[in-house]
This record gives structure tokens, C-alpha cells and sequence, in this order.
């Protein structure tokens, strides 16, 4: 036969009122760690053109190159992927602030934006 459960009455709950003297559960994080509303929208700016396979492998092949930069040129073949796609690709992760490209001639070469794969890992990292 199941135990019985012993109920609370009303006068049995304690019932604090709107600004009663318990503390509350838990502080609101209001410090100076908080991202502001526009540091927050760049971020996820930068986040939201890593979120892409393709621009993740593109990333991959720019920081293994042994020149530290690659040609428009060599992207194509790697990835699978056509011209007009993988320059839009580029597009994105350069407004992101995450590539630079440099024209040289007909060719556009492009790099890691020194610091950017750094600034984006130390908002993830516990302050302490």
C-alpha cells in the first residue's frame, strides 16, 4: 500500500511578499563581462559566417596554407564547389571581418584577419 503524502495547508506556506526581506534566488549579472547589445550583433555576425560547412573548410584551407593566404583560384577544386559559389562564401567571411583579400591582378588572394579566430574563442572562454 503506497505511503500517504502529508499536504501543506495554506497557513503552513510561507508566503513572501513583492520586496519581502528574503534575498533573492539568484544576483543578475550586471557587470562589466555582460557583451553590449552591439558588441553582441557583431559577434553573431562572425558566428553566423562560421556556421556554414563550406566557409568552415574555406577557413581551414586559408589558416593551413604554408603562405598563410590562398588564391581565389585554389578554392574551387577542394571544396566542390563552382566560382560564383565559392566567391560569395568569401564574401561573407570577409564582411564578418574574419578574411582580408588583397587583388593582384585578375586573382584575389585572401588571409586570416590577425586576432579574429582569438577574439571570437575568448568570448567563449569563462572569465574569471
Amino acid at each position: 500500500m503506497p505511503t500517504p503524502v502529508a499536504l501543506q495547508t495554506r497557513e503552513e506556506i510561507a508566503v513572501v511578499p513583492a520586496g519581502g526581506a528574503e534575498a533573492p534566488c539568484c544576483v543578475p549579472a550586471h557587470g562589466q563581462d555582460t557583451l553590449a547589445a552591439t558588441e553582441a550583433e557583431a559577434l553573431a555576425s562572425r558566428f553566423k559566417a562560421l556556421a556554414d560547412p563550406n566557409r568552415l573548410r574555406i577557413l581551414s584551407i586559408v589558416s593551413s596554407s604554408p603562405e598563410a593566404e590562398t588564391c581565389v583560384c585554389d578554392l574551387s577544386e577542394p571544396l566542390g564547389l563552382g566560382q560564383p559559389t565559392v566567391s560569395h562564401h568569401l564574401k561573407i567571411m570577409v564582411e564578418a571581418g574574419l578574411l582580408n583579400r588583397e587583388k593582384r591582378g585578375v586573382w584575389a588572394y585572401y588571409s586570416l584577419v590577425p586576432g579574429a579566430l582569438d577574439s571570437l574563442a575568448a568570448t567563449l572562454a569563462p572569465k574569471d
